[in-house]
């Protein structure tokens, strides 16, 4: 059994405040929401699981993969800044959908998480609106934060738009019991063979994509000096 899910996180400026977390106040937003879409992913034992971060840009940080411990590698590696300071909502959206676009589980969903409102996305509201309608991923949003950093009516249409459900996180605790909720969605069939598969084919590939990049860096930043 299985689902395929691509999670959406915004890394954008406003991620940077602090007091989320009743217990660790020092902890910034960014902090507390990596802890807990890494703790959802490691309860995946047969769903594939991919990560797109935004903020001025979209990207996929990881493709839908079995691996687990592999993706909260990647979830851990992210950093606050890295695809700029706003908002691109609606950009991020496009991305998870055409990630989806191939899969071939029964279910398939969107989990988009944001602390903002979008301000930098090239794709209209109504746009996005119209894809989420007329797919069969079925859409879940969470708002960050209180009433005032988000938008809660935006938030709400497009998880009525994907045939699913808005939900507000002020703090760390209400955002675990969310992606709790969301953990109780209906199953899927997937075939256990392409399990194994997928869980080869594009892992090492992708590591030695990041290993090649950061030797780029380093590299560039050499000649530089």
């Amino acid at each position: 059994h299985g689902r395929d899910i691509v999670l959406i996180v915004d890394t954008s400026d406003s991620m940077r405040q602090r007091g989320f977390d009743a217990t660790n106040r020092a902890k910034n937003k960014f902090d507390v929401v990596k802890e807990v879409a890494a703790s959802f992913v490691d309860k995946r034992e047969n769903d594939r699981v991919g990560l797109i971060t935004f903020a001025d840009i979209a990207f996929v940080a990881s493709p839908l993969t079995f691996e687990t411990e592999f993706l909260q590698q990647i979830i851990g590696m992210q950093r606050l800044g890295i695809a700029g300071k706003r908002t691109a909502i609606n950009d991020a959206l496009v991305q998870s959908y055409s990630m989806l676009e191939k899969s071939k589980a029964k279910s398939k969903i969107v989990i988009l998480l944001t602390d903002g409102v979008d301000n930098m996305s090239e794709v209209t509201v109504d746009d996005v609106k119209s894809l989420v309608s007329k797919s069969k991923v079925k859409l879940y949003t969470i708002g960050v934060g209180t009433e005032r950093d988000f938008d809660g009516v935006y938030l709400k249409g497009l998880a009525k738009a994907g045939n699913g459900v808005a939900f507000a996180a002020r703090n760390s605790e209400m955002l675990t019991k969310i992606y709790d909720e969301i953990d109780r969605l209906e199953v899927s069939k997937i075939d256990d063979k392409k399990v194994v598969q997928h869980t080869y084919l594009f892992t090492y590939p992708l590591i030695f994509s990041i290993l090649f990049l950061l030797f780029f860096i380093y590299f560039r930043t050499m000649r530089s000096m």
